[in-house]
């Protein structure tokens, strides 16, 4: 069974190993061993630290199969975007040019680096290994972290923000980089994306421009892609989605790709949380249930290990979490336990309410 856990100093190899093949790059695994081992370490400190306000803190969580106890996935959280530097990013804003003499009045559409994000906090670093098939491990893996948010209030900011890789070719060259950034520091989009730290550098605002981008007069290429995810991050843009995100009025600095922010109280994980009492279920009566059931992200954090899985659970709440052995091992739970339970694809229940149909088999549309 795959869940996930926190990262700990044990999956050094392992996290080195998705540092340097994943694409694109991983800001929350330096490629450098000892650098990755202090980010890895910093996250078991963080997770064990008392917390009563978000600060430098950085979570690392890993997907790892409980069969064979490989790692297929790792994803994070920024306790406060920019805590050191300030996170930047750029601003749609509207900027109106007037004369009553010409009779004119345009609105026109410009890109304003802020960095008004600065000290949000900030999911990161997501990354699936491409060998898993289906999109149930993507989504636990991402989604997972909001389980922990969910469970820890205090630790982060009311409102999360998400920033998704912007549209690149199949060369990796990125049209709103070649149309502003390589202007700028006439580099290769990708030698400055590493060194970007995740968009918390000072040189970012000592090279950029300070003054408002006036979008009509970017390159048609430049101008398509504003805002939009690159096809390989469809996937954690729909999971995100799914989860309560919206698209917010800033894109990355660099690519210009979607920064997506959600309202923490309004997140799936949150505002449709269910506690469930866990009681033990054999796997055949678990598989013989499945029929009437339908996927619930489910989690515990029994003396601070989190834990998270998908399983299987009755629509009704009063039913408890009957959960197998497999799971229960995996969260680290016993026969009377509390459990967090979120159902996985929310869409579709909401579809239900709207319809007024049961789909006790959680079949989507």
């Amino acid at each position: 069974m795959l869940y996930v856990r926190p990262g700990r100093l044990s999956d050094l190899d392992a996290l080195e190993h998705m540092a340097r093949t994943a694409q694109p790059v991983l800001h929350s695994l330096p490629h450098d061993r000892k650098a990755l081992e202090a980010r890895v370490a910093l996250s078991e400190d963080s997770f064990r630290a008392e917390v009563d306000f978000p600060g430098e803190e950085f979570y690392l969580f890993v997907l790892e199969d409980g069969a064979s106890g490989k790692l297929f996935g790792t994803a994070s959280i920024v306790a406060a975007a920019g805590y050191s530097e300030p996170f930047y990013a750029f601003r749609n804003d509207a900027l109106i040019h007037a004369s009553r003499e010409l009779h004119v009045n345009r609105k026109i559409h410009a890109l304003t680096m802020s960095h008004e994000l600065t000290g949000m906090s900030r999911l990161a670093g997501f990354y699936i290994d491409p060998s898993l098939r289906g999109d149930a491990a993507a989504h636990l893996m991402s989604r997972a972290r909001m389980m922990y948010i969910a469970a820890n209030r205090k630790r982060f900011t009311p409102e999360v923000f998400s920033l998704l890789l912007g549209v690149t070719d199949e060369n990796g060259v990125s049209p709103f980089w070649e149309a502003v950034g390589r202007k700028f520091f006439g580099r290769n989009f990708a030698d400055v994306d590493v060194a970007s730290g995740g968009r918390s550098r000072t040189f970012i605002a000592e090279v950029m421009p300070s003054y408002p981008l006036y979008v009509p007069l970017l390159p048609e290429a430049a101008q398509r892609v504003l805002g939009e995810p690159d096809e390989h991050a469809l996937l954690a843009y729909d999971i995100q989605l799914e989860e309560g995100f919206e698209p917010d009025r800033y894109v990355d600095i660099f690519d210009a790709g979607p920064v997506l922010t959600a309202q923490v109280d309004r997140s799936a994980c949150v505002a449709r949380n269910e506690a469930r009492v866990v009681h033990e279920i054999a796997a055949a009566d678990a598989r013989s249930a499945t029929a009437s059931a339908t996927t619930y992200l489910v989690s515990s954090n029994r003396a601070g290990d989190f834990r998270c899985v998908l399983a299987e659970l009755p629509h009704e709440r009063a039913a408890g979490a009957p959960l197998a052995s497999a799971a229960r091992a995996a969260l680290g739970v016993q026969d009377g336990d509390t459990v967090r339970c979120v159902r996985l694809h929310q869409r579709e229940l909401d579809v239900d309410s709207e319809t007024g149909t049961d789909n006790p088999q959680g079949v989507g549309p």
